[in-house]
């Protein structure tokens, strides 16, 4: 017996929608990654990409348990004393709320090469609407996988 590693003819890719609207952020961020670097596949090869391509709509109403949404997200511009900071709460409800969702999705992948050609794969939508109805996304539910995903607030 010979063990398996796909090519990339032998690669298929789909297209999945979740809805994140109450769905807590780590929960919803683990399945993301999971989905985006294929290890849900039978056929999973770690050196190929070979996820799905995942739309997330409904970025900003994602949930958050205890007091995630007053720590903060740090980064630093490069200038002495450069350090900046800002709590997800303010992230959410400013103008770019899909930040947050993208972030623990990117660090929850490997840092490596693959992980950023996989992170093209993902595109976040703060409100329902998105542009990629042409390819025909199917539909993950994962509020009804595990009673712990969503959050009642």
């Amino acid at each position: 017996m010979k063990t398996f590693s796909a090519t990339p003819a032998d690669i298929d890719k789909k297209w999945i929608i979740i809805d994140a609207e109450g769905i807590v952020l780590g929960r919803l961020a683990s399945i993301v990654a999971m989905r985006l670097r294929g290890k849900h596949k039978p056929t999973f090869t770690p050196h190929m990409d070979m996820g799905d391509n995942v739309i997330i709509i409904n970025a900003e109403k994602v949930q958050m348990t205890g007091n995630k949404r007053e720590e903060n997200f740090y980064w630093h511009t490069g200038h002495p004393g450069g350090i900046k900071s800002r709590t997800k709460a303010e992230i959410l409800e400013g103008k770019y709320p899909e930040r947050v969702l993208t972030q623990a999705v990117k660090r929850m992948l490997p840092g490596n090469r693959l992980a950023r050609v996989q992170m093209t794969n993902l595109r976040v939508y703060a409100g329902s609407e998105h542009p990629h109805e042409a390819q025909s996304p199917e539909v993950l539910d994962v509020a009804s996988m595990n009673s712990k995903n969503t959050r009642s607030a």
